[in-house]
């Protein structure tokens, strides 16, 4: 049951590219939720230059539902097309909302009984779940976020983080709430290592300018699910761009992401000096090591299945996110250079 009393106007802000086959199952899931609250919100999709079928369905769902709103732009990337959602926003709060997320049934019901008990509790980062079954990629990385944020995953219950816990904690602006104006604040003080805001990290960077101002709060009540990538090639691909965007996240932040930056480059450099010198040994040496990661992963909360998928495809992800790090380096040390 919604919680008594007003609730915060709320506009809802989710960018799209090219996703025909979630956007509408994306938006149902988060009508129904919103229904289930009693809480009306606006409804703000900001196409990104799809080039497929999308912008067909979003005029669909603008017709079907009387609170969508759809912003059409050129191919800016996902940063400029949230900043354009919400400048469109009307709410007093803000959600941020990925197309592949499918919102729980009772999300906003639990956020709207936040807001009514708990006013000062004003940012919300969503607990996620990762649908693996049948993909072994989404089960990869949903085995390395336990691993990664393990002291929430462990015993997920309600939590909130500042500064100083920002690398323990999970967070992204896949899904995730916050005052407007906490968010026009966050996008003009908005600032990368790179030069090309479509390859910076635009969510890192947002929340750290966030929760230096406010604590965010967690709970695996205020909850979705994310559709993962689920081919190798689209695997590869998510893979060198998060290792590119990894850099931009962390290199300027002291911290356990940096120093996890600086000694996966170590590793690195060992091991291609290890190839060279001792090929065979080496894999050997690399199959093992992937196997007790999958092992360890496990006993950081992951599943069975999540597991396996972190021992088997842990090579093929470090390398490739590693040559997204080279990448993210030289695109820092290019704009460093041009300024």
């Amino acid at each position: 049951m919604a919680a008594n009393g007003p609730a915060p106007t709320l506009s809802v802000v989710i960018p799209v590219f090219n996703e025909q086959d979630w956007i509408a199952r994306s938006v149902a899931a988060l009508m129904e939720s919103l229904a289930a609250a009693d809480w009306t919100a606006q409804v703000v999709v900001v196409d990104d230059g799809s080039t497929d079928g999308t912008p067909a369905e979003l005029a669909r769902l603008a017709g079907q539902y009387p609170g969508l709103t759809v912003v059409s732009q050129a191919n800016a990337g996902r940063f400029e097309a949230r900043k354009a959602g919400v400048a469109k926003a009307t709410g007093e709060h803000v959600a941020l909302l990925d197309s592949r997320v499918i919102v729980e049934p009772g999300a906003f019901t639990f956020l709207r009984e936040q807001y009514a008990r708990h006013p000062e509790r004003r940012v919300w980062n969503g607990h996620i779940e990762t649908m693996t079954e049948g993909n072994p990629y989404a089960g990869f990385m949903a085995g390395l976020v336990k691993v990664g944020w393990r002291r929430y995953f462990a015993a997920p219950k309600l939590s909130s983080f500042g500064p100083d816990e920002f690398d323990l904690y999970p967070k992204g602006t896949t899904f995730f709430v916050a005052p407007r104006e906490i968010f026009e604040g966050a996008f003009a003080g908005f600032d990368s290592l790179f030069d090309n805001v479509k390859l910076a990290s635009d969510d890192t960077r947002v929340l750290r300018w966030i929760v230096e101002r406010e604590r965010i709060h967690i709970a695996p009540e205020f909850a979705a699910l994310y559709n993962g990538r689920d081919s190798l090639e689209k695997f590869i691909k998510h893979s060198y761009f998060r290792g590119t965007t990894y850099v931009d996240s962390y290199l300027g932040s002291a911290g356990p992401a940096r120093t996890a930056l600086f000694g996966a480059m170590g590793v690195g450099l060992v091991t291609l000096f290890a190839l060279v010198k001792r090929p065979k040994t080496t894999v050997v040496a690399g199959l093992l090591g992937s196997a007790a990661a999958g092992v360890y992963a496990r006993r950081c909360g992951a599943t069975p299945g999540e597991a396996r998928s972190v021992g088997k495809l842990l090579p093929l992800f470090a390398s490739v996110f590693g040559v997204g790090v080279i990448r993210g380096l030289l695109l820092a040390l290019r704009a460093r250079l041009r300024k």
